[in-house]
């Protein structure tokens, strides 16, 4: 059987560094049979000098184009791929040796339409960098269980590791939306056309995500107000679980006004909470054997669940006020 060519896309904004990591990943990939498609997105730390290092180890093609958002950037590069089979990675990745055979391996034996794979945190990461992959992996925080392969409302790829076929593209025609939930409302555009979706488990990337508690902070803010604004577009895809982190803010803030006026409600609600974040510290540990980072996992579960909740509900109060 030939081996399918692959394009990887990787739109990229102002993250030169991080494309040099990238890039310096997919040199060492065992299958050989792939191309990239660097996408500029109009940066102004560009990453033209970083491209020319791999030119001849990489087949590579650079492009630059106007501001318009990372899903109208994935499709620029998908416009230009030449191969039958597209995979899109965020800048912020490092893509296992294995990855690609992987895949093919995967969908030779289980074809999939468009598939997603997991993430992971690699070993010269930052405490916080680990931390941070915890939480957006623990089932404690929903995260791991709207990742899963039976996840609620059937598993939708994420564009930091996705990939389509070339007749995907041609009948959906790509992202309609720049940003704010573009991959989820893509993901669910390719599902109800009928197309099979899957999860490749061992196709993971090594996801940086957020660098400091402030950046990610105001990632998962954005991600709180993106899935309101998927519900415009597919209802269904709002869930009981996805109000678990707004539910998480507005008892958190209840147990604080409570200690001034019912303090006996409030100890029962801090216990809940002190319960509940003993809880998550047990599946730290349980997963990264690190007592500093299981500790730090505390926090970004908290920093997780009140960003995306704030999100959420400043979206959903917005989208009420208007009507």
């Amino acid at each position: 059987m030939a081996k399918r060519l692959y394009s990887i896309i990787i739109p990229v904004y102002n993250r030169p560094d991080e494309v040099d990591e990238l890039l310096e990943s997919l040199t060492l990939q065992t299958y050989k049979n792939f191309e990239v498609i660097i996408v500029e997105d109009c940066s102004k730390k560009k990453c033209d000098k970083i491209v020319e290092k791999y030119i001849h180890e990489l087949n590579i093609n650079y492009c630059s184009k106007e501001n318009a958002g990372q899903g109208f950037a994935r499709n620029y590069g998908y416009e230009r791929a030449r191969g039958e089979y597209f995979i899109v990675f965020d800048s912020d990745c490092i893509i296992p040796d294995h990855y690609l055979d992987t895949v093919e391996t995967s969908l030779n034996e289980n074809y999939l339409d468009a598939y997603g794979g997991p993430d992971r945190a690699h070993d010269s990461f930052t405490p916080i960098q680990k931390a941070i992959n915890f939480s957006m992996t623990s089932v404690f925080t929903t995260g791991g269980i709207r990742n899963k392969k039976k996840a609620i409302g059937g598993f939708s790829p994420k564009s930091f590791n996705m990939g389509i076929s070339r007749v995907v593209f041609d009948a959906t025609g790509g992202y309609i939306i720049p940003y704010k939930g573009e991959d989820i409302e893509f993901s669910t555009r390719i599902r109800k056309m009928g197309f099979k979706t899957g999860l490749i488990e061992e196709a993971f990337v090594y996801h940086k995500r957020r660098t400091s508690w402030f950046k990610f902070f105001k990632q998962l803010h954005f991600f709180g107000t993106a899935r309101i604004n998927i519900a415009r577009f597919f209802p269904d895809q709002l869930k009981l679980v996805h109000f678990f982190p707004a539910i998480f803010t507005l008892g958190f803030i209840l147990t604080i006004l409570m200690w001034f006026f019912y303090p006996a409600l409030a100890k029962v609600l801090t216990s809940i909470f002190v319960t509940y974040f003993l809880i998550l510290f047990i599946d730290a540990l349980t997963r990264t054997r690190s007592l500093w980072i299981s500790l730090l996992g505390i926090w970004a579960g908290f920093i997780q669940l009140t960003a995306y909740g704030s999100g959420l509900i400043q979206e959903l109060l917005i989208s009420i006020f208007k009507k």
